[in-house]
């Protein structure tokens, strides 16, 4: 059976360097090995330690206390908005597992002695007790009054060295079209969600009591969604990468055919300085071009740049639809030298790359160096999907969603479809 696995997952990587590449696309680790315990296809040194096999599906972002207890957020209703997990008695496993709060949704981090959360529409926060597993578990609200919405609606966030707090509002929408996801449906202009959405905003982490329109800044705009966010605090920058648009060949067939569609356009991973403008929805990032070109709901052909040439670039892309979910960087000297301030991202995998395979389903490395990518990305951790062919995301055995660092420099990895967990460890030579 351990080789019917091995060869499945070999046959995936086979397939994802099979794929037209952009100019920035992975390159792989340089030798691989299946780990028992894990099912991950790891580089030489790693290893991977199941935490704890399942919670619940839909679990979403998590972080990881300094005494190495882990809180662990939930999406959908089939469990309690938080969960708390500890190993008590340091074999690697947890055995001790407590369920709070009722509020559901993607985004926690631990931050000046208190547990963050959110819900789609606030962000709340939780006094910690020292030494016990559940903090204060009387909630706090610290902003409300975010924007309701269906499409987008993950309010991940990211606190800097200065007492803030940005919170992801993604937009409500594809392409903000005149009827939404219509084939050749216009693009409104100007686009209304623009105003309170598509965008990062800033609140002050220590109030409680704020709401966006009161309190909240608009730090950046031109993002259709950015679930995957983190403060780089050795650049002090604020970096995301972005859900890029879908179905071009669906709405557009006269400029984009299938495979365009599914190779087209590259989720940018971005770094944010106040009142930068990225562009949505007015552009789309061509992977392969490497420029930002202007959408055919606004008059774009596929070739076309237009007002798109203003507005600012990613700083590199991964190929189109493998939905990045979460982004750390990596603080720790438990791993080697280069991993040191470099940038993990979980890939979620693609549900609309059809006809073509979905892709995705790994988590990836990006190399750093003076707060820029150094090189390509990586694939880190392979083999979540546990499949030859993904001909739709249910097929997934697992889809890796949050990434969180322990106090050790270990890596954990969530999973969305059972809700497993894994901890990534190194045990080879530094280099």
């Amino acid at each position: 059976m351990r080789n019917i696995i091995k060869s499945s997952i070999m046959s995936l990587l086979v397939l994802a360097a099979c794929q037209p590449a952009p100019e920035n696309a992975a390159s792989e680790p340089e030798s691989t090995a299946l780990v028992d315990d894990g099912e991950l296809v790891l580089g030489d040194g790693f290893r991977a330690t199941v935490v704890i096999d399942s919670t619940y599906k839909n679990a979403r972002h998590l972080v990881v206390h300094q005494n190495g207890d882990i809180y662990l957020k939930m999406r959908a209703d089939d469990g309690n908005g938080v969960l708390a997990l500890r190993d008590s008695d340091g074999d690697g496993k947890v055995d001790v597992r407590e369920e709070f709060s009722s509020i559901n949704g993607t985004g926690i981090d631990i931050h000046d002695g208190y547990l963050y959360t959110s819900s789609k529409r606030e962000i709340y926060r939780y006094k910690m007790n020292d030494g016990a597993l559940l903090p204060d578990t009387t909630a706090e609200m610290v902003i409300s009054e975010l924007p309701d919405q269906i499409s987008h609606a993950a309010k991940s966030f990211t606190f800097d060295d200065s007492g803030n707090l940005y919170v992801n509002v993604g937009a409500p929408s594809n392409a903000c079209q005149q009827e939404t996801r219509t084939a050749g449906s216009k693009g409104q202009d100007p686009c209304p969600q623009l105003e309170w959405q598509a965008s990062i905003w800033r609140f002050d982490a220590n109030q409680v009591g704020q709401t966006q329109q009161e309190h909240g800044y608009k730090y950046c705009t031109g993002i259709r969604n950015c679930v995957a966010m983190d403060w780089d605090h050795n650049s002090n920058s604020l970096f995301a990468v972005m859900h890029g648009r879908d179905q071009l060949s669906f709405l557009w067939p006269d400029y984009f055919d299938d495979k365009q569609s599914a190779e087209l356009p590259g989720e940018e991973f971005l770094q944010i300085d106040e009142g930068d403008d990225f562009g949505w929805p007015f552009c789309y990032y061509d992977g392969f071009k490497n420029q930002k070109l202007l959408a055919p709901e606004y008059g774009g052909n596929g070739e076309e740049i237009g007002l798109c040439a203003n507005k600012k670039d990613p700083v590199m892309a991964f190929p189109a639809h493998y939905a990045p979910n979460d982004l750390i960087f990596y603080q720790g000297d438990h791993f080697p030298e280069r991993y040191k301030n470099g940038a993990f991202v979980t890939l979620h995998g693609s549900w609309n790359r059809a006809p073509e395979p979905q892709q995705g389903y790994l988590v990836a490395f990006v190399p750093f160096k003076d707060g820029k990518p150094n090189g390509k990305w990586e694939v880190f951790a392979n083999g979540f999907a546990q499949v030859d062919t993904v001909k739709g995301p249910n097929d997934a055995k697992h889809r890796p969603m949050g990434l969180a660092e322990g106090p050790d420099g270990s890596l954990y990895i969530t999973d969305s479809v059972k809700g497993k967990i894994w901890r990534i460890t190194y045990s080879g030579t530094p280099t």
